[in-house]
């Protein structure tokens, strides 16, 4: 995954029309209004540089103003926040023993981030990261280590040293797929198990979680592989909001695989094409909070966003549309109250505003953008009620 480790550049925050954000013009919006959100933003960026940008998101009007940043880690490229928003886990995405998982205390009265604490992942390249049902764990997805970091949590939501768990193998694709390549972990949304997408050995890789108190987070004897196509890069993953069906894109076969989800048990029942180019770059996947639309991100070749209507008593998809991006598309994020999709523009430097037609799914760009340097992750927060 050579496309991940980007070159960085100063990080700059430019907001809609061209006008530099600010600020004071953030301070001005009420955190009590339903319309606000808080964008948290991950980008490659050097240690001394804001690589993560909290901005102020109207989801009724589109527009976002810079509220904050914070610098003192080295490629912050994707983040996760905790359900209350209060705490945000970044990865330092970093190839070589300098990679770490990172801990963010979250004011949301202010908008600002403040660090809590680092620990090395012991992998290279950590692209991913999440945090267990209970959030009493953190993991991450380390590209070039070839394993999952597990972190336990201290009591003020800082990570504690991590164990790692170590996978084998490779693909096909002598280039992209010479030893396991960790991109994506994620738990299903019942809590049970933990999905690990191998895009170098074609698996997802899945582990039961520990019921029991004092246990291991993941029962590792009772784990299984769900073995893909031979090629096919597994990358990123989404479950629909019934949490019965779950959408995979896969990065080198550029394909969108729907699975069934029962009882902790994963079964293939179509395989979609979503880059007719062979671009060999799909990125990102993402549902509609209503269930009727899956996205999917595709660079390196017509970059742009594939739109798919589901079938809501299968799951199934149908190609319904594509909407042409910025350079390098990476990943995307859908406003909760589905009228705004958001794209991480890596080699353009921007965040891309799209509008989203409830009926049809399909895109239309609003020319609202959120200029900065080499975004790549996008996370929506809840503001303080007043």
């Amino acid at each position: 995954m050579k496309t991940l480790i980007g070159v960085c550049m100063a990080a700059m925050a430019l907001i809609g029309n061209g006008c530099m954000g600010n600020t004071k013009h953030a301070e001005s919006v009420s955190g009590g209004t339903t319309d606000s959100l808080y964008l948290l933003v991950g980008s490659y960026a050097r240690t001394q540089e804001e690589g993560i940008r909290v901005y102020v998101f109207n989801q009724e009007t589109g527009k976002g103003t810079f509220r904050s940043g914070l610098s003192g880690i080295s490629n912050p490229s994707f983040l996760t926040p905790s359900a209350d928003g209060s705490r945000v886990y970044a990865v330092g995405e970093d190839e070589g023993i300098s990679s770490t998982a990172n801990a963010l205390s979250f004011d949301r009265e202010k908008g600002m981030l403040s660090f809590i604490n680092s620990q090395p992942t012991h992998g290279g390249a950590p692209c991913n990261i999440t945090l267990s049902p209970k959030e009493d764990y953190v993991l991450t997805a380390n590209y070039m280590g070839g394993n999952v970091t597990v972190f336990p949590l201290g009591s003020r939501g800082e990570l504690l040293e991590g164990d790692t768990l170590v996978f084998t193998g490779s693909g096909p694709d002598k280039e992209r797929q010479s030893q396991p390549h960790l991109h994506c972990v994620l738990f299903t949304p019942d809590g049970r198990l933990l999905l690990a997408n191998d895009l170098g050995t074609d698996r997802i890789h899945a582990f039961p979680v520990s019921e029991k108190k004092g246990e291991e987070l993941l029962d590792r004897a009772a784990s299984y592989d769900v073995q893909l196509a031979p090629g096919a890069g597994p990358r990123h993953t989404c479950f629909a909001p019934d949490g019965k069906h779950a959408y995979l894109i896969t990065e080198l076969s550029g394909d969108v695989i729907v699975l069934s989800y029962d009882e902790m048990k994963l079964d293939t029942i179509q395989t979609i094409k979503a880059d007719t180019l062979d671009a060999r770059g799909s990125a990102d996947i993402h549902i509609s909070p209503d269930g009727n639309f899956v996205y999917a991100s595709n660079r390196l070749k017509g970059d742009g966003i594939a739109i798919f209507s589901v079938n809501s008593e299968d799951g199934t998809l149908e190609k319904a549309g594509y909407q042409p991006t910025g350079i390098h598309p990476r990943n995307f994020a859908i406003t909760p109250n589905g009228k705004y999709l958001l794209v991480a523009c890596r080699d353009t430097n921007e965040i891309q505003i799209f509008a989203r037609d409830a009926e049809t799914g399909l895109l239309q760009d609003t020319g609202e953008k959120i200029e900065m340097s080499k975004p790549v992750c996008l996370k929506f927060v809840p503001m303080d009620r007043e």
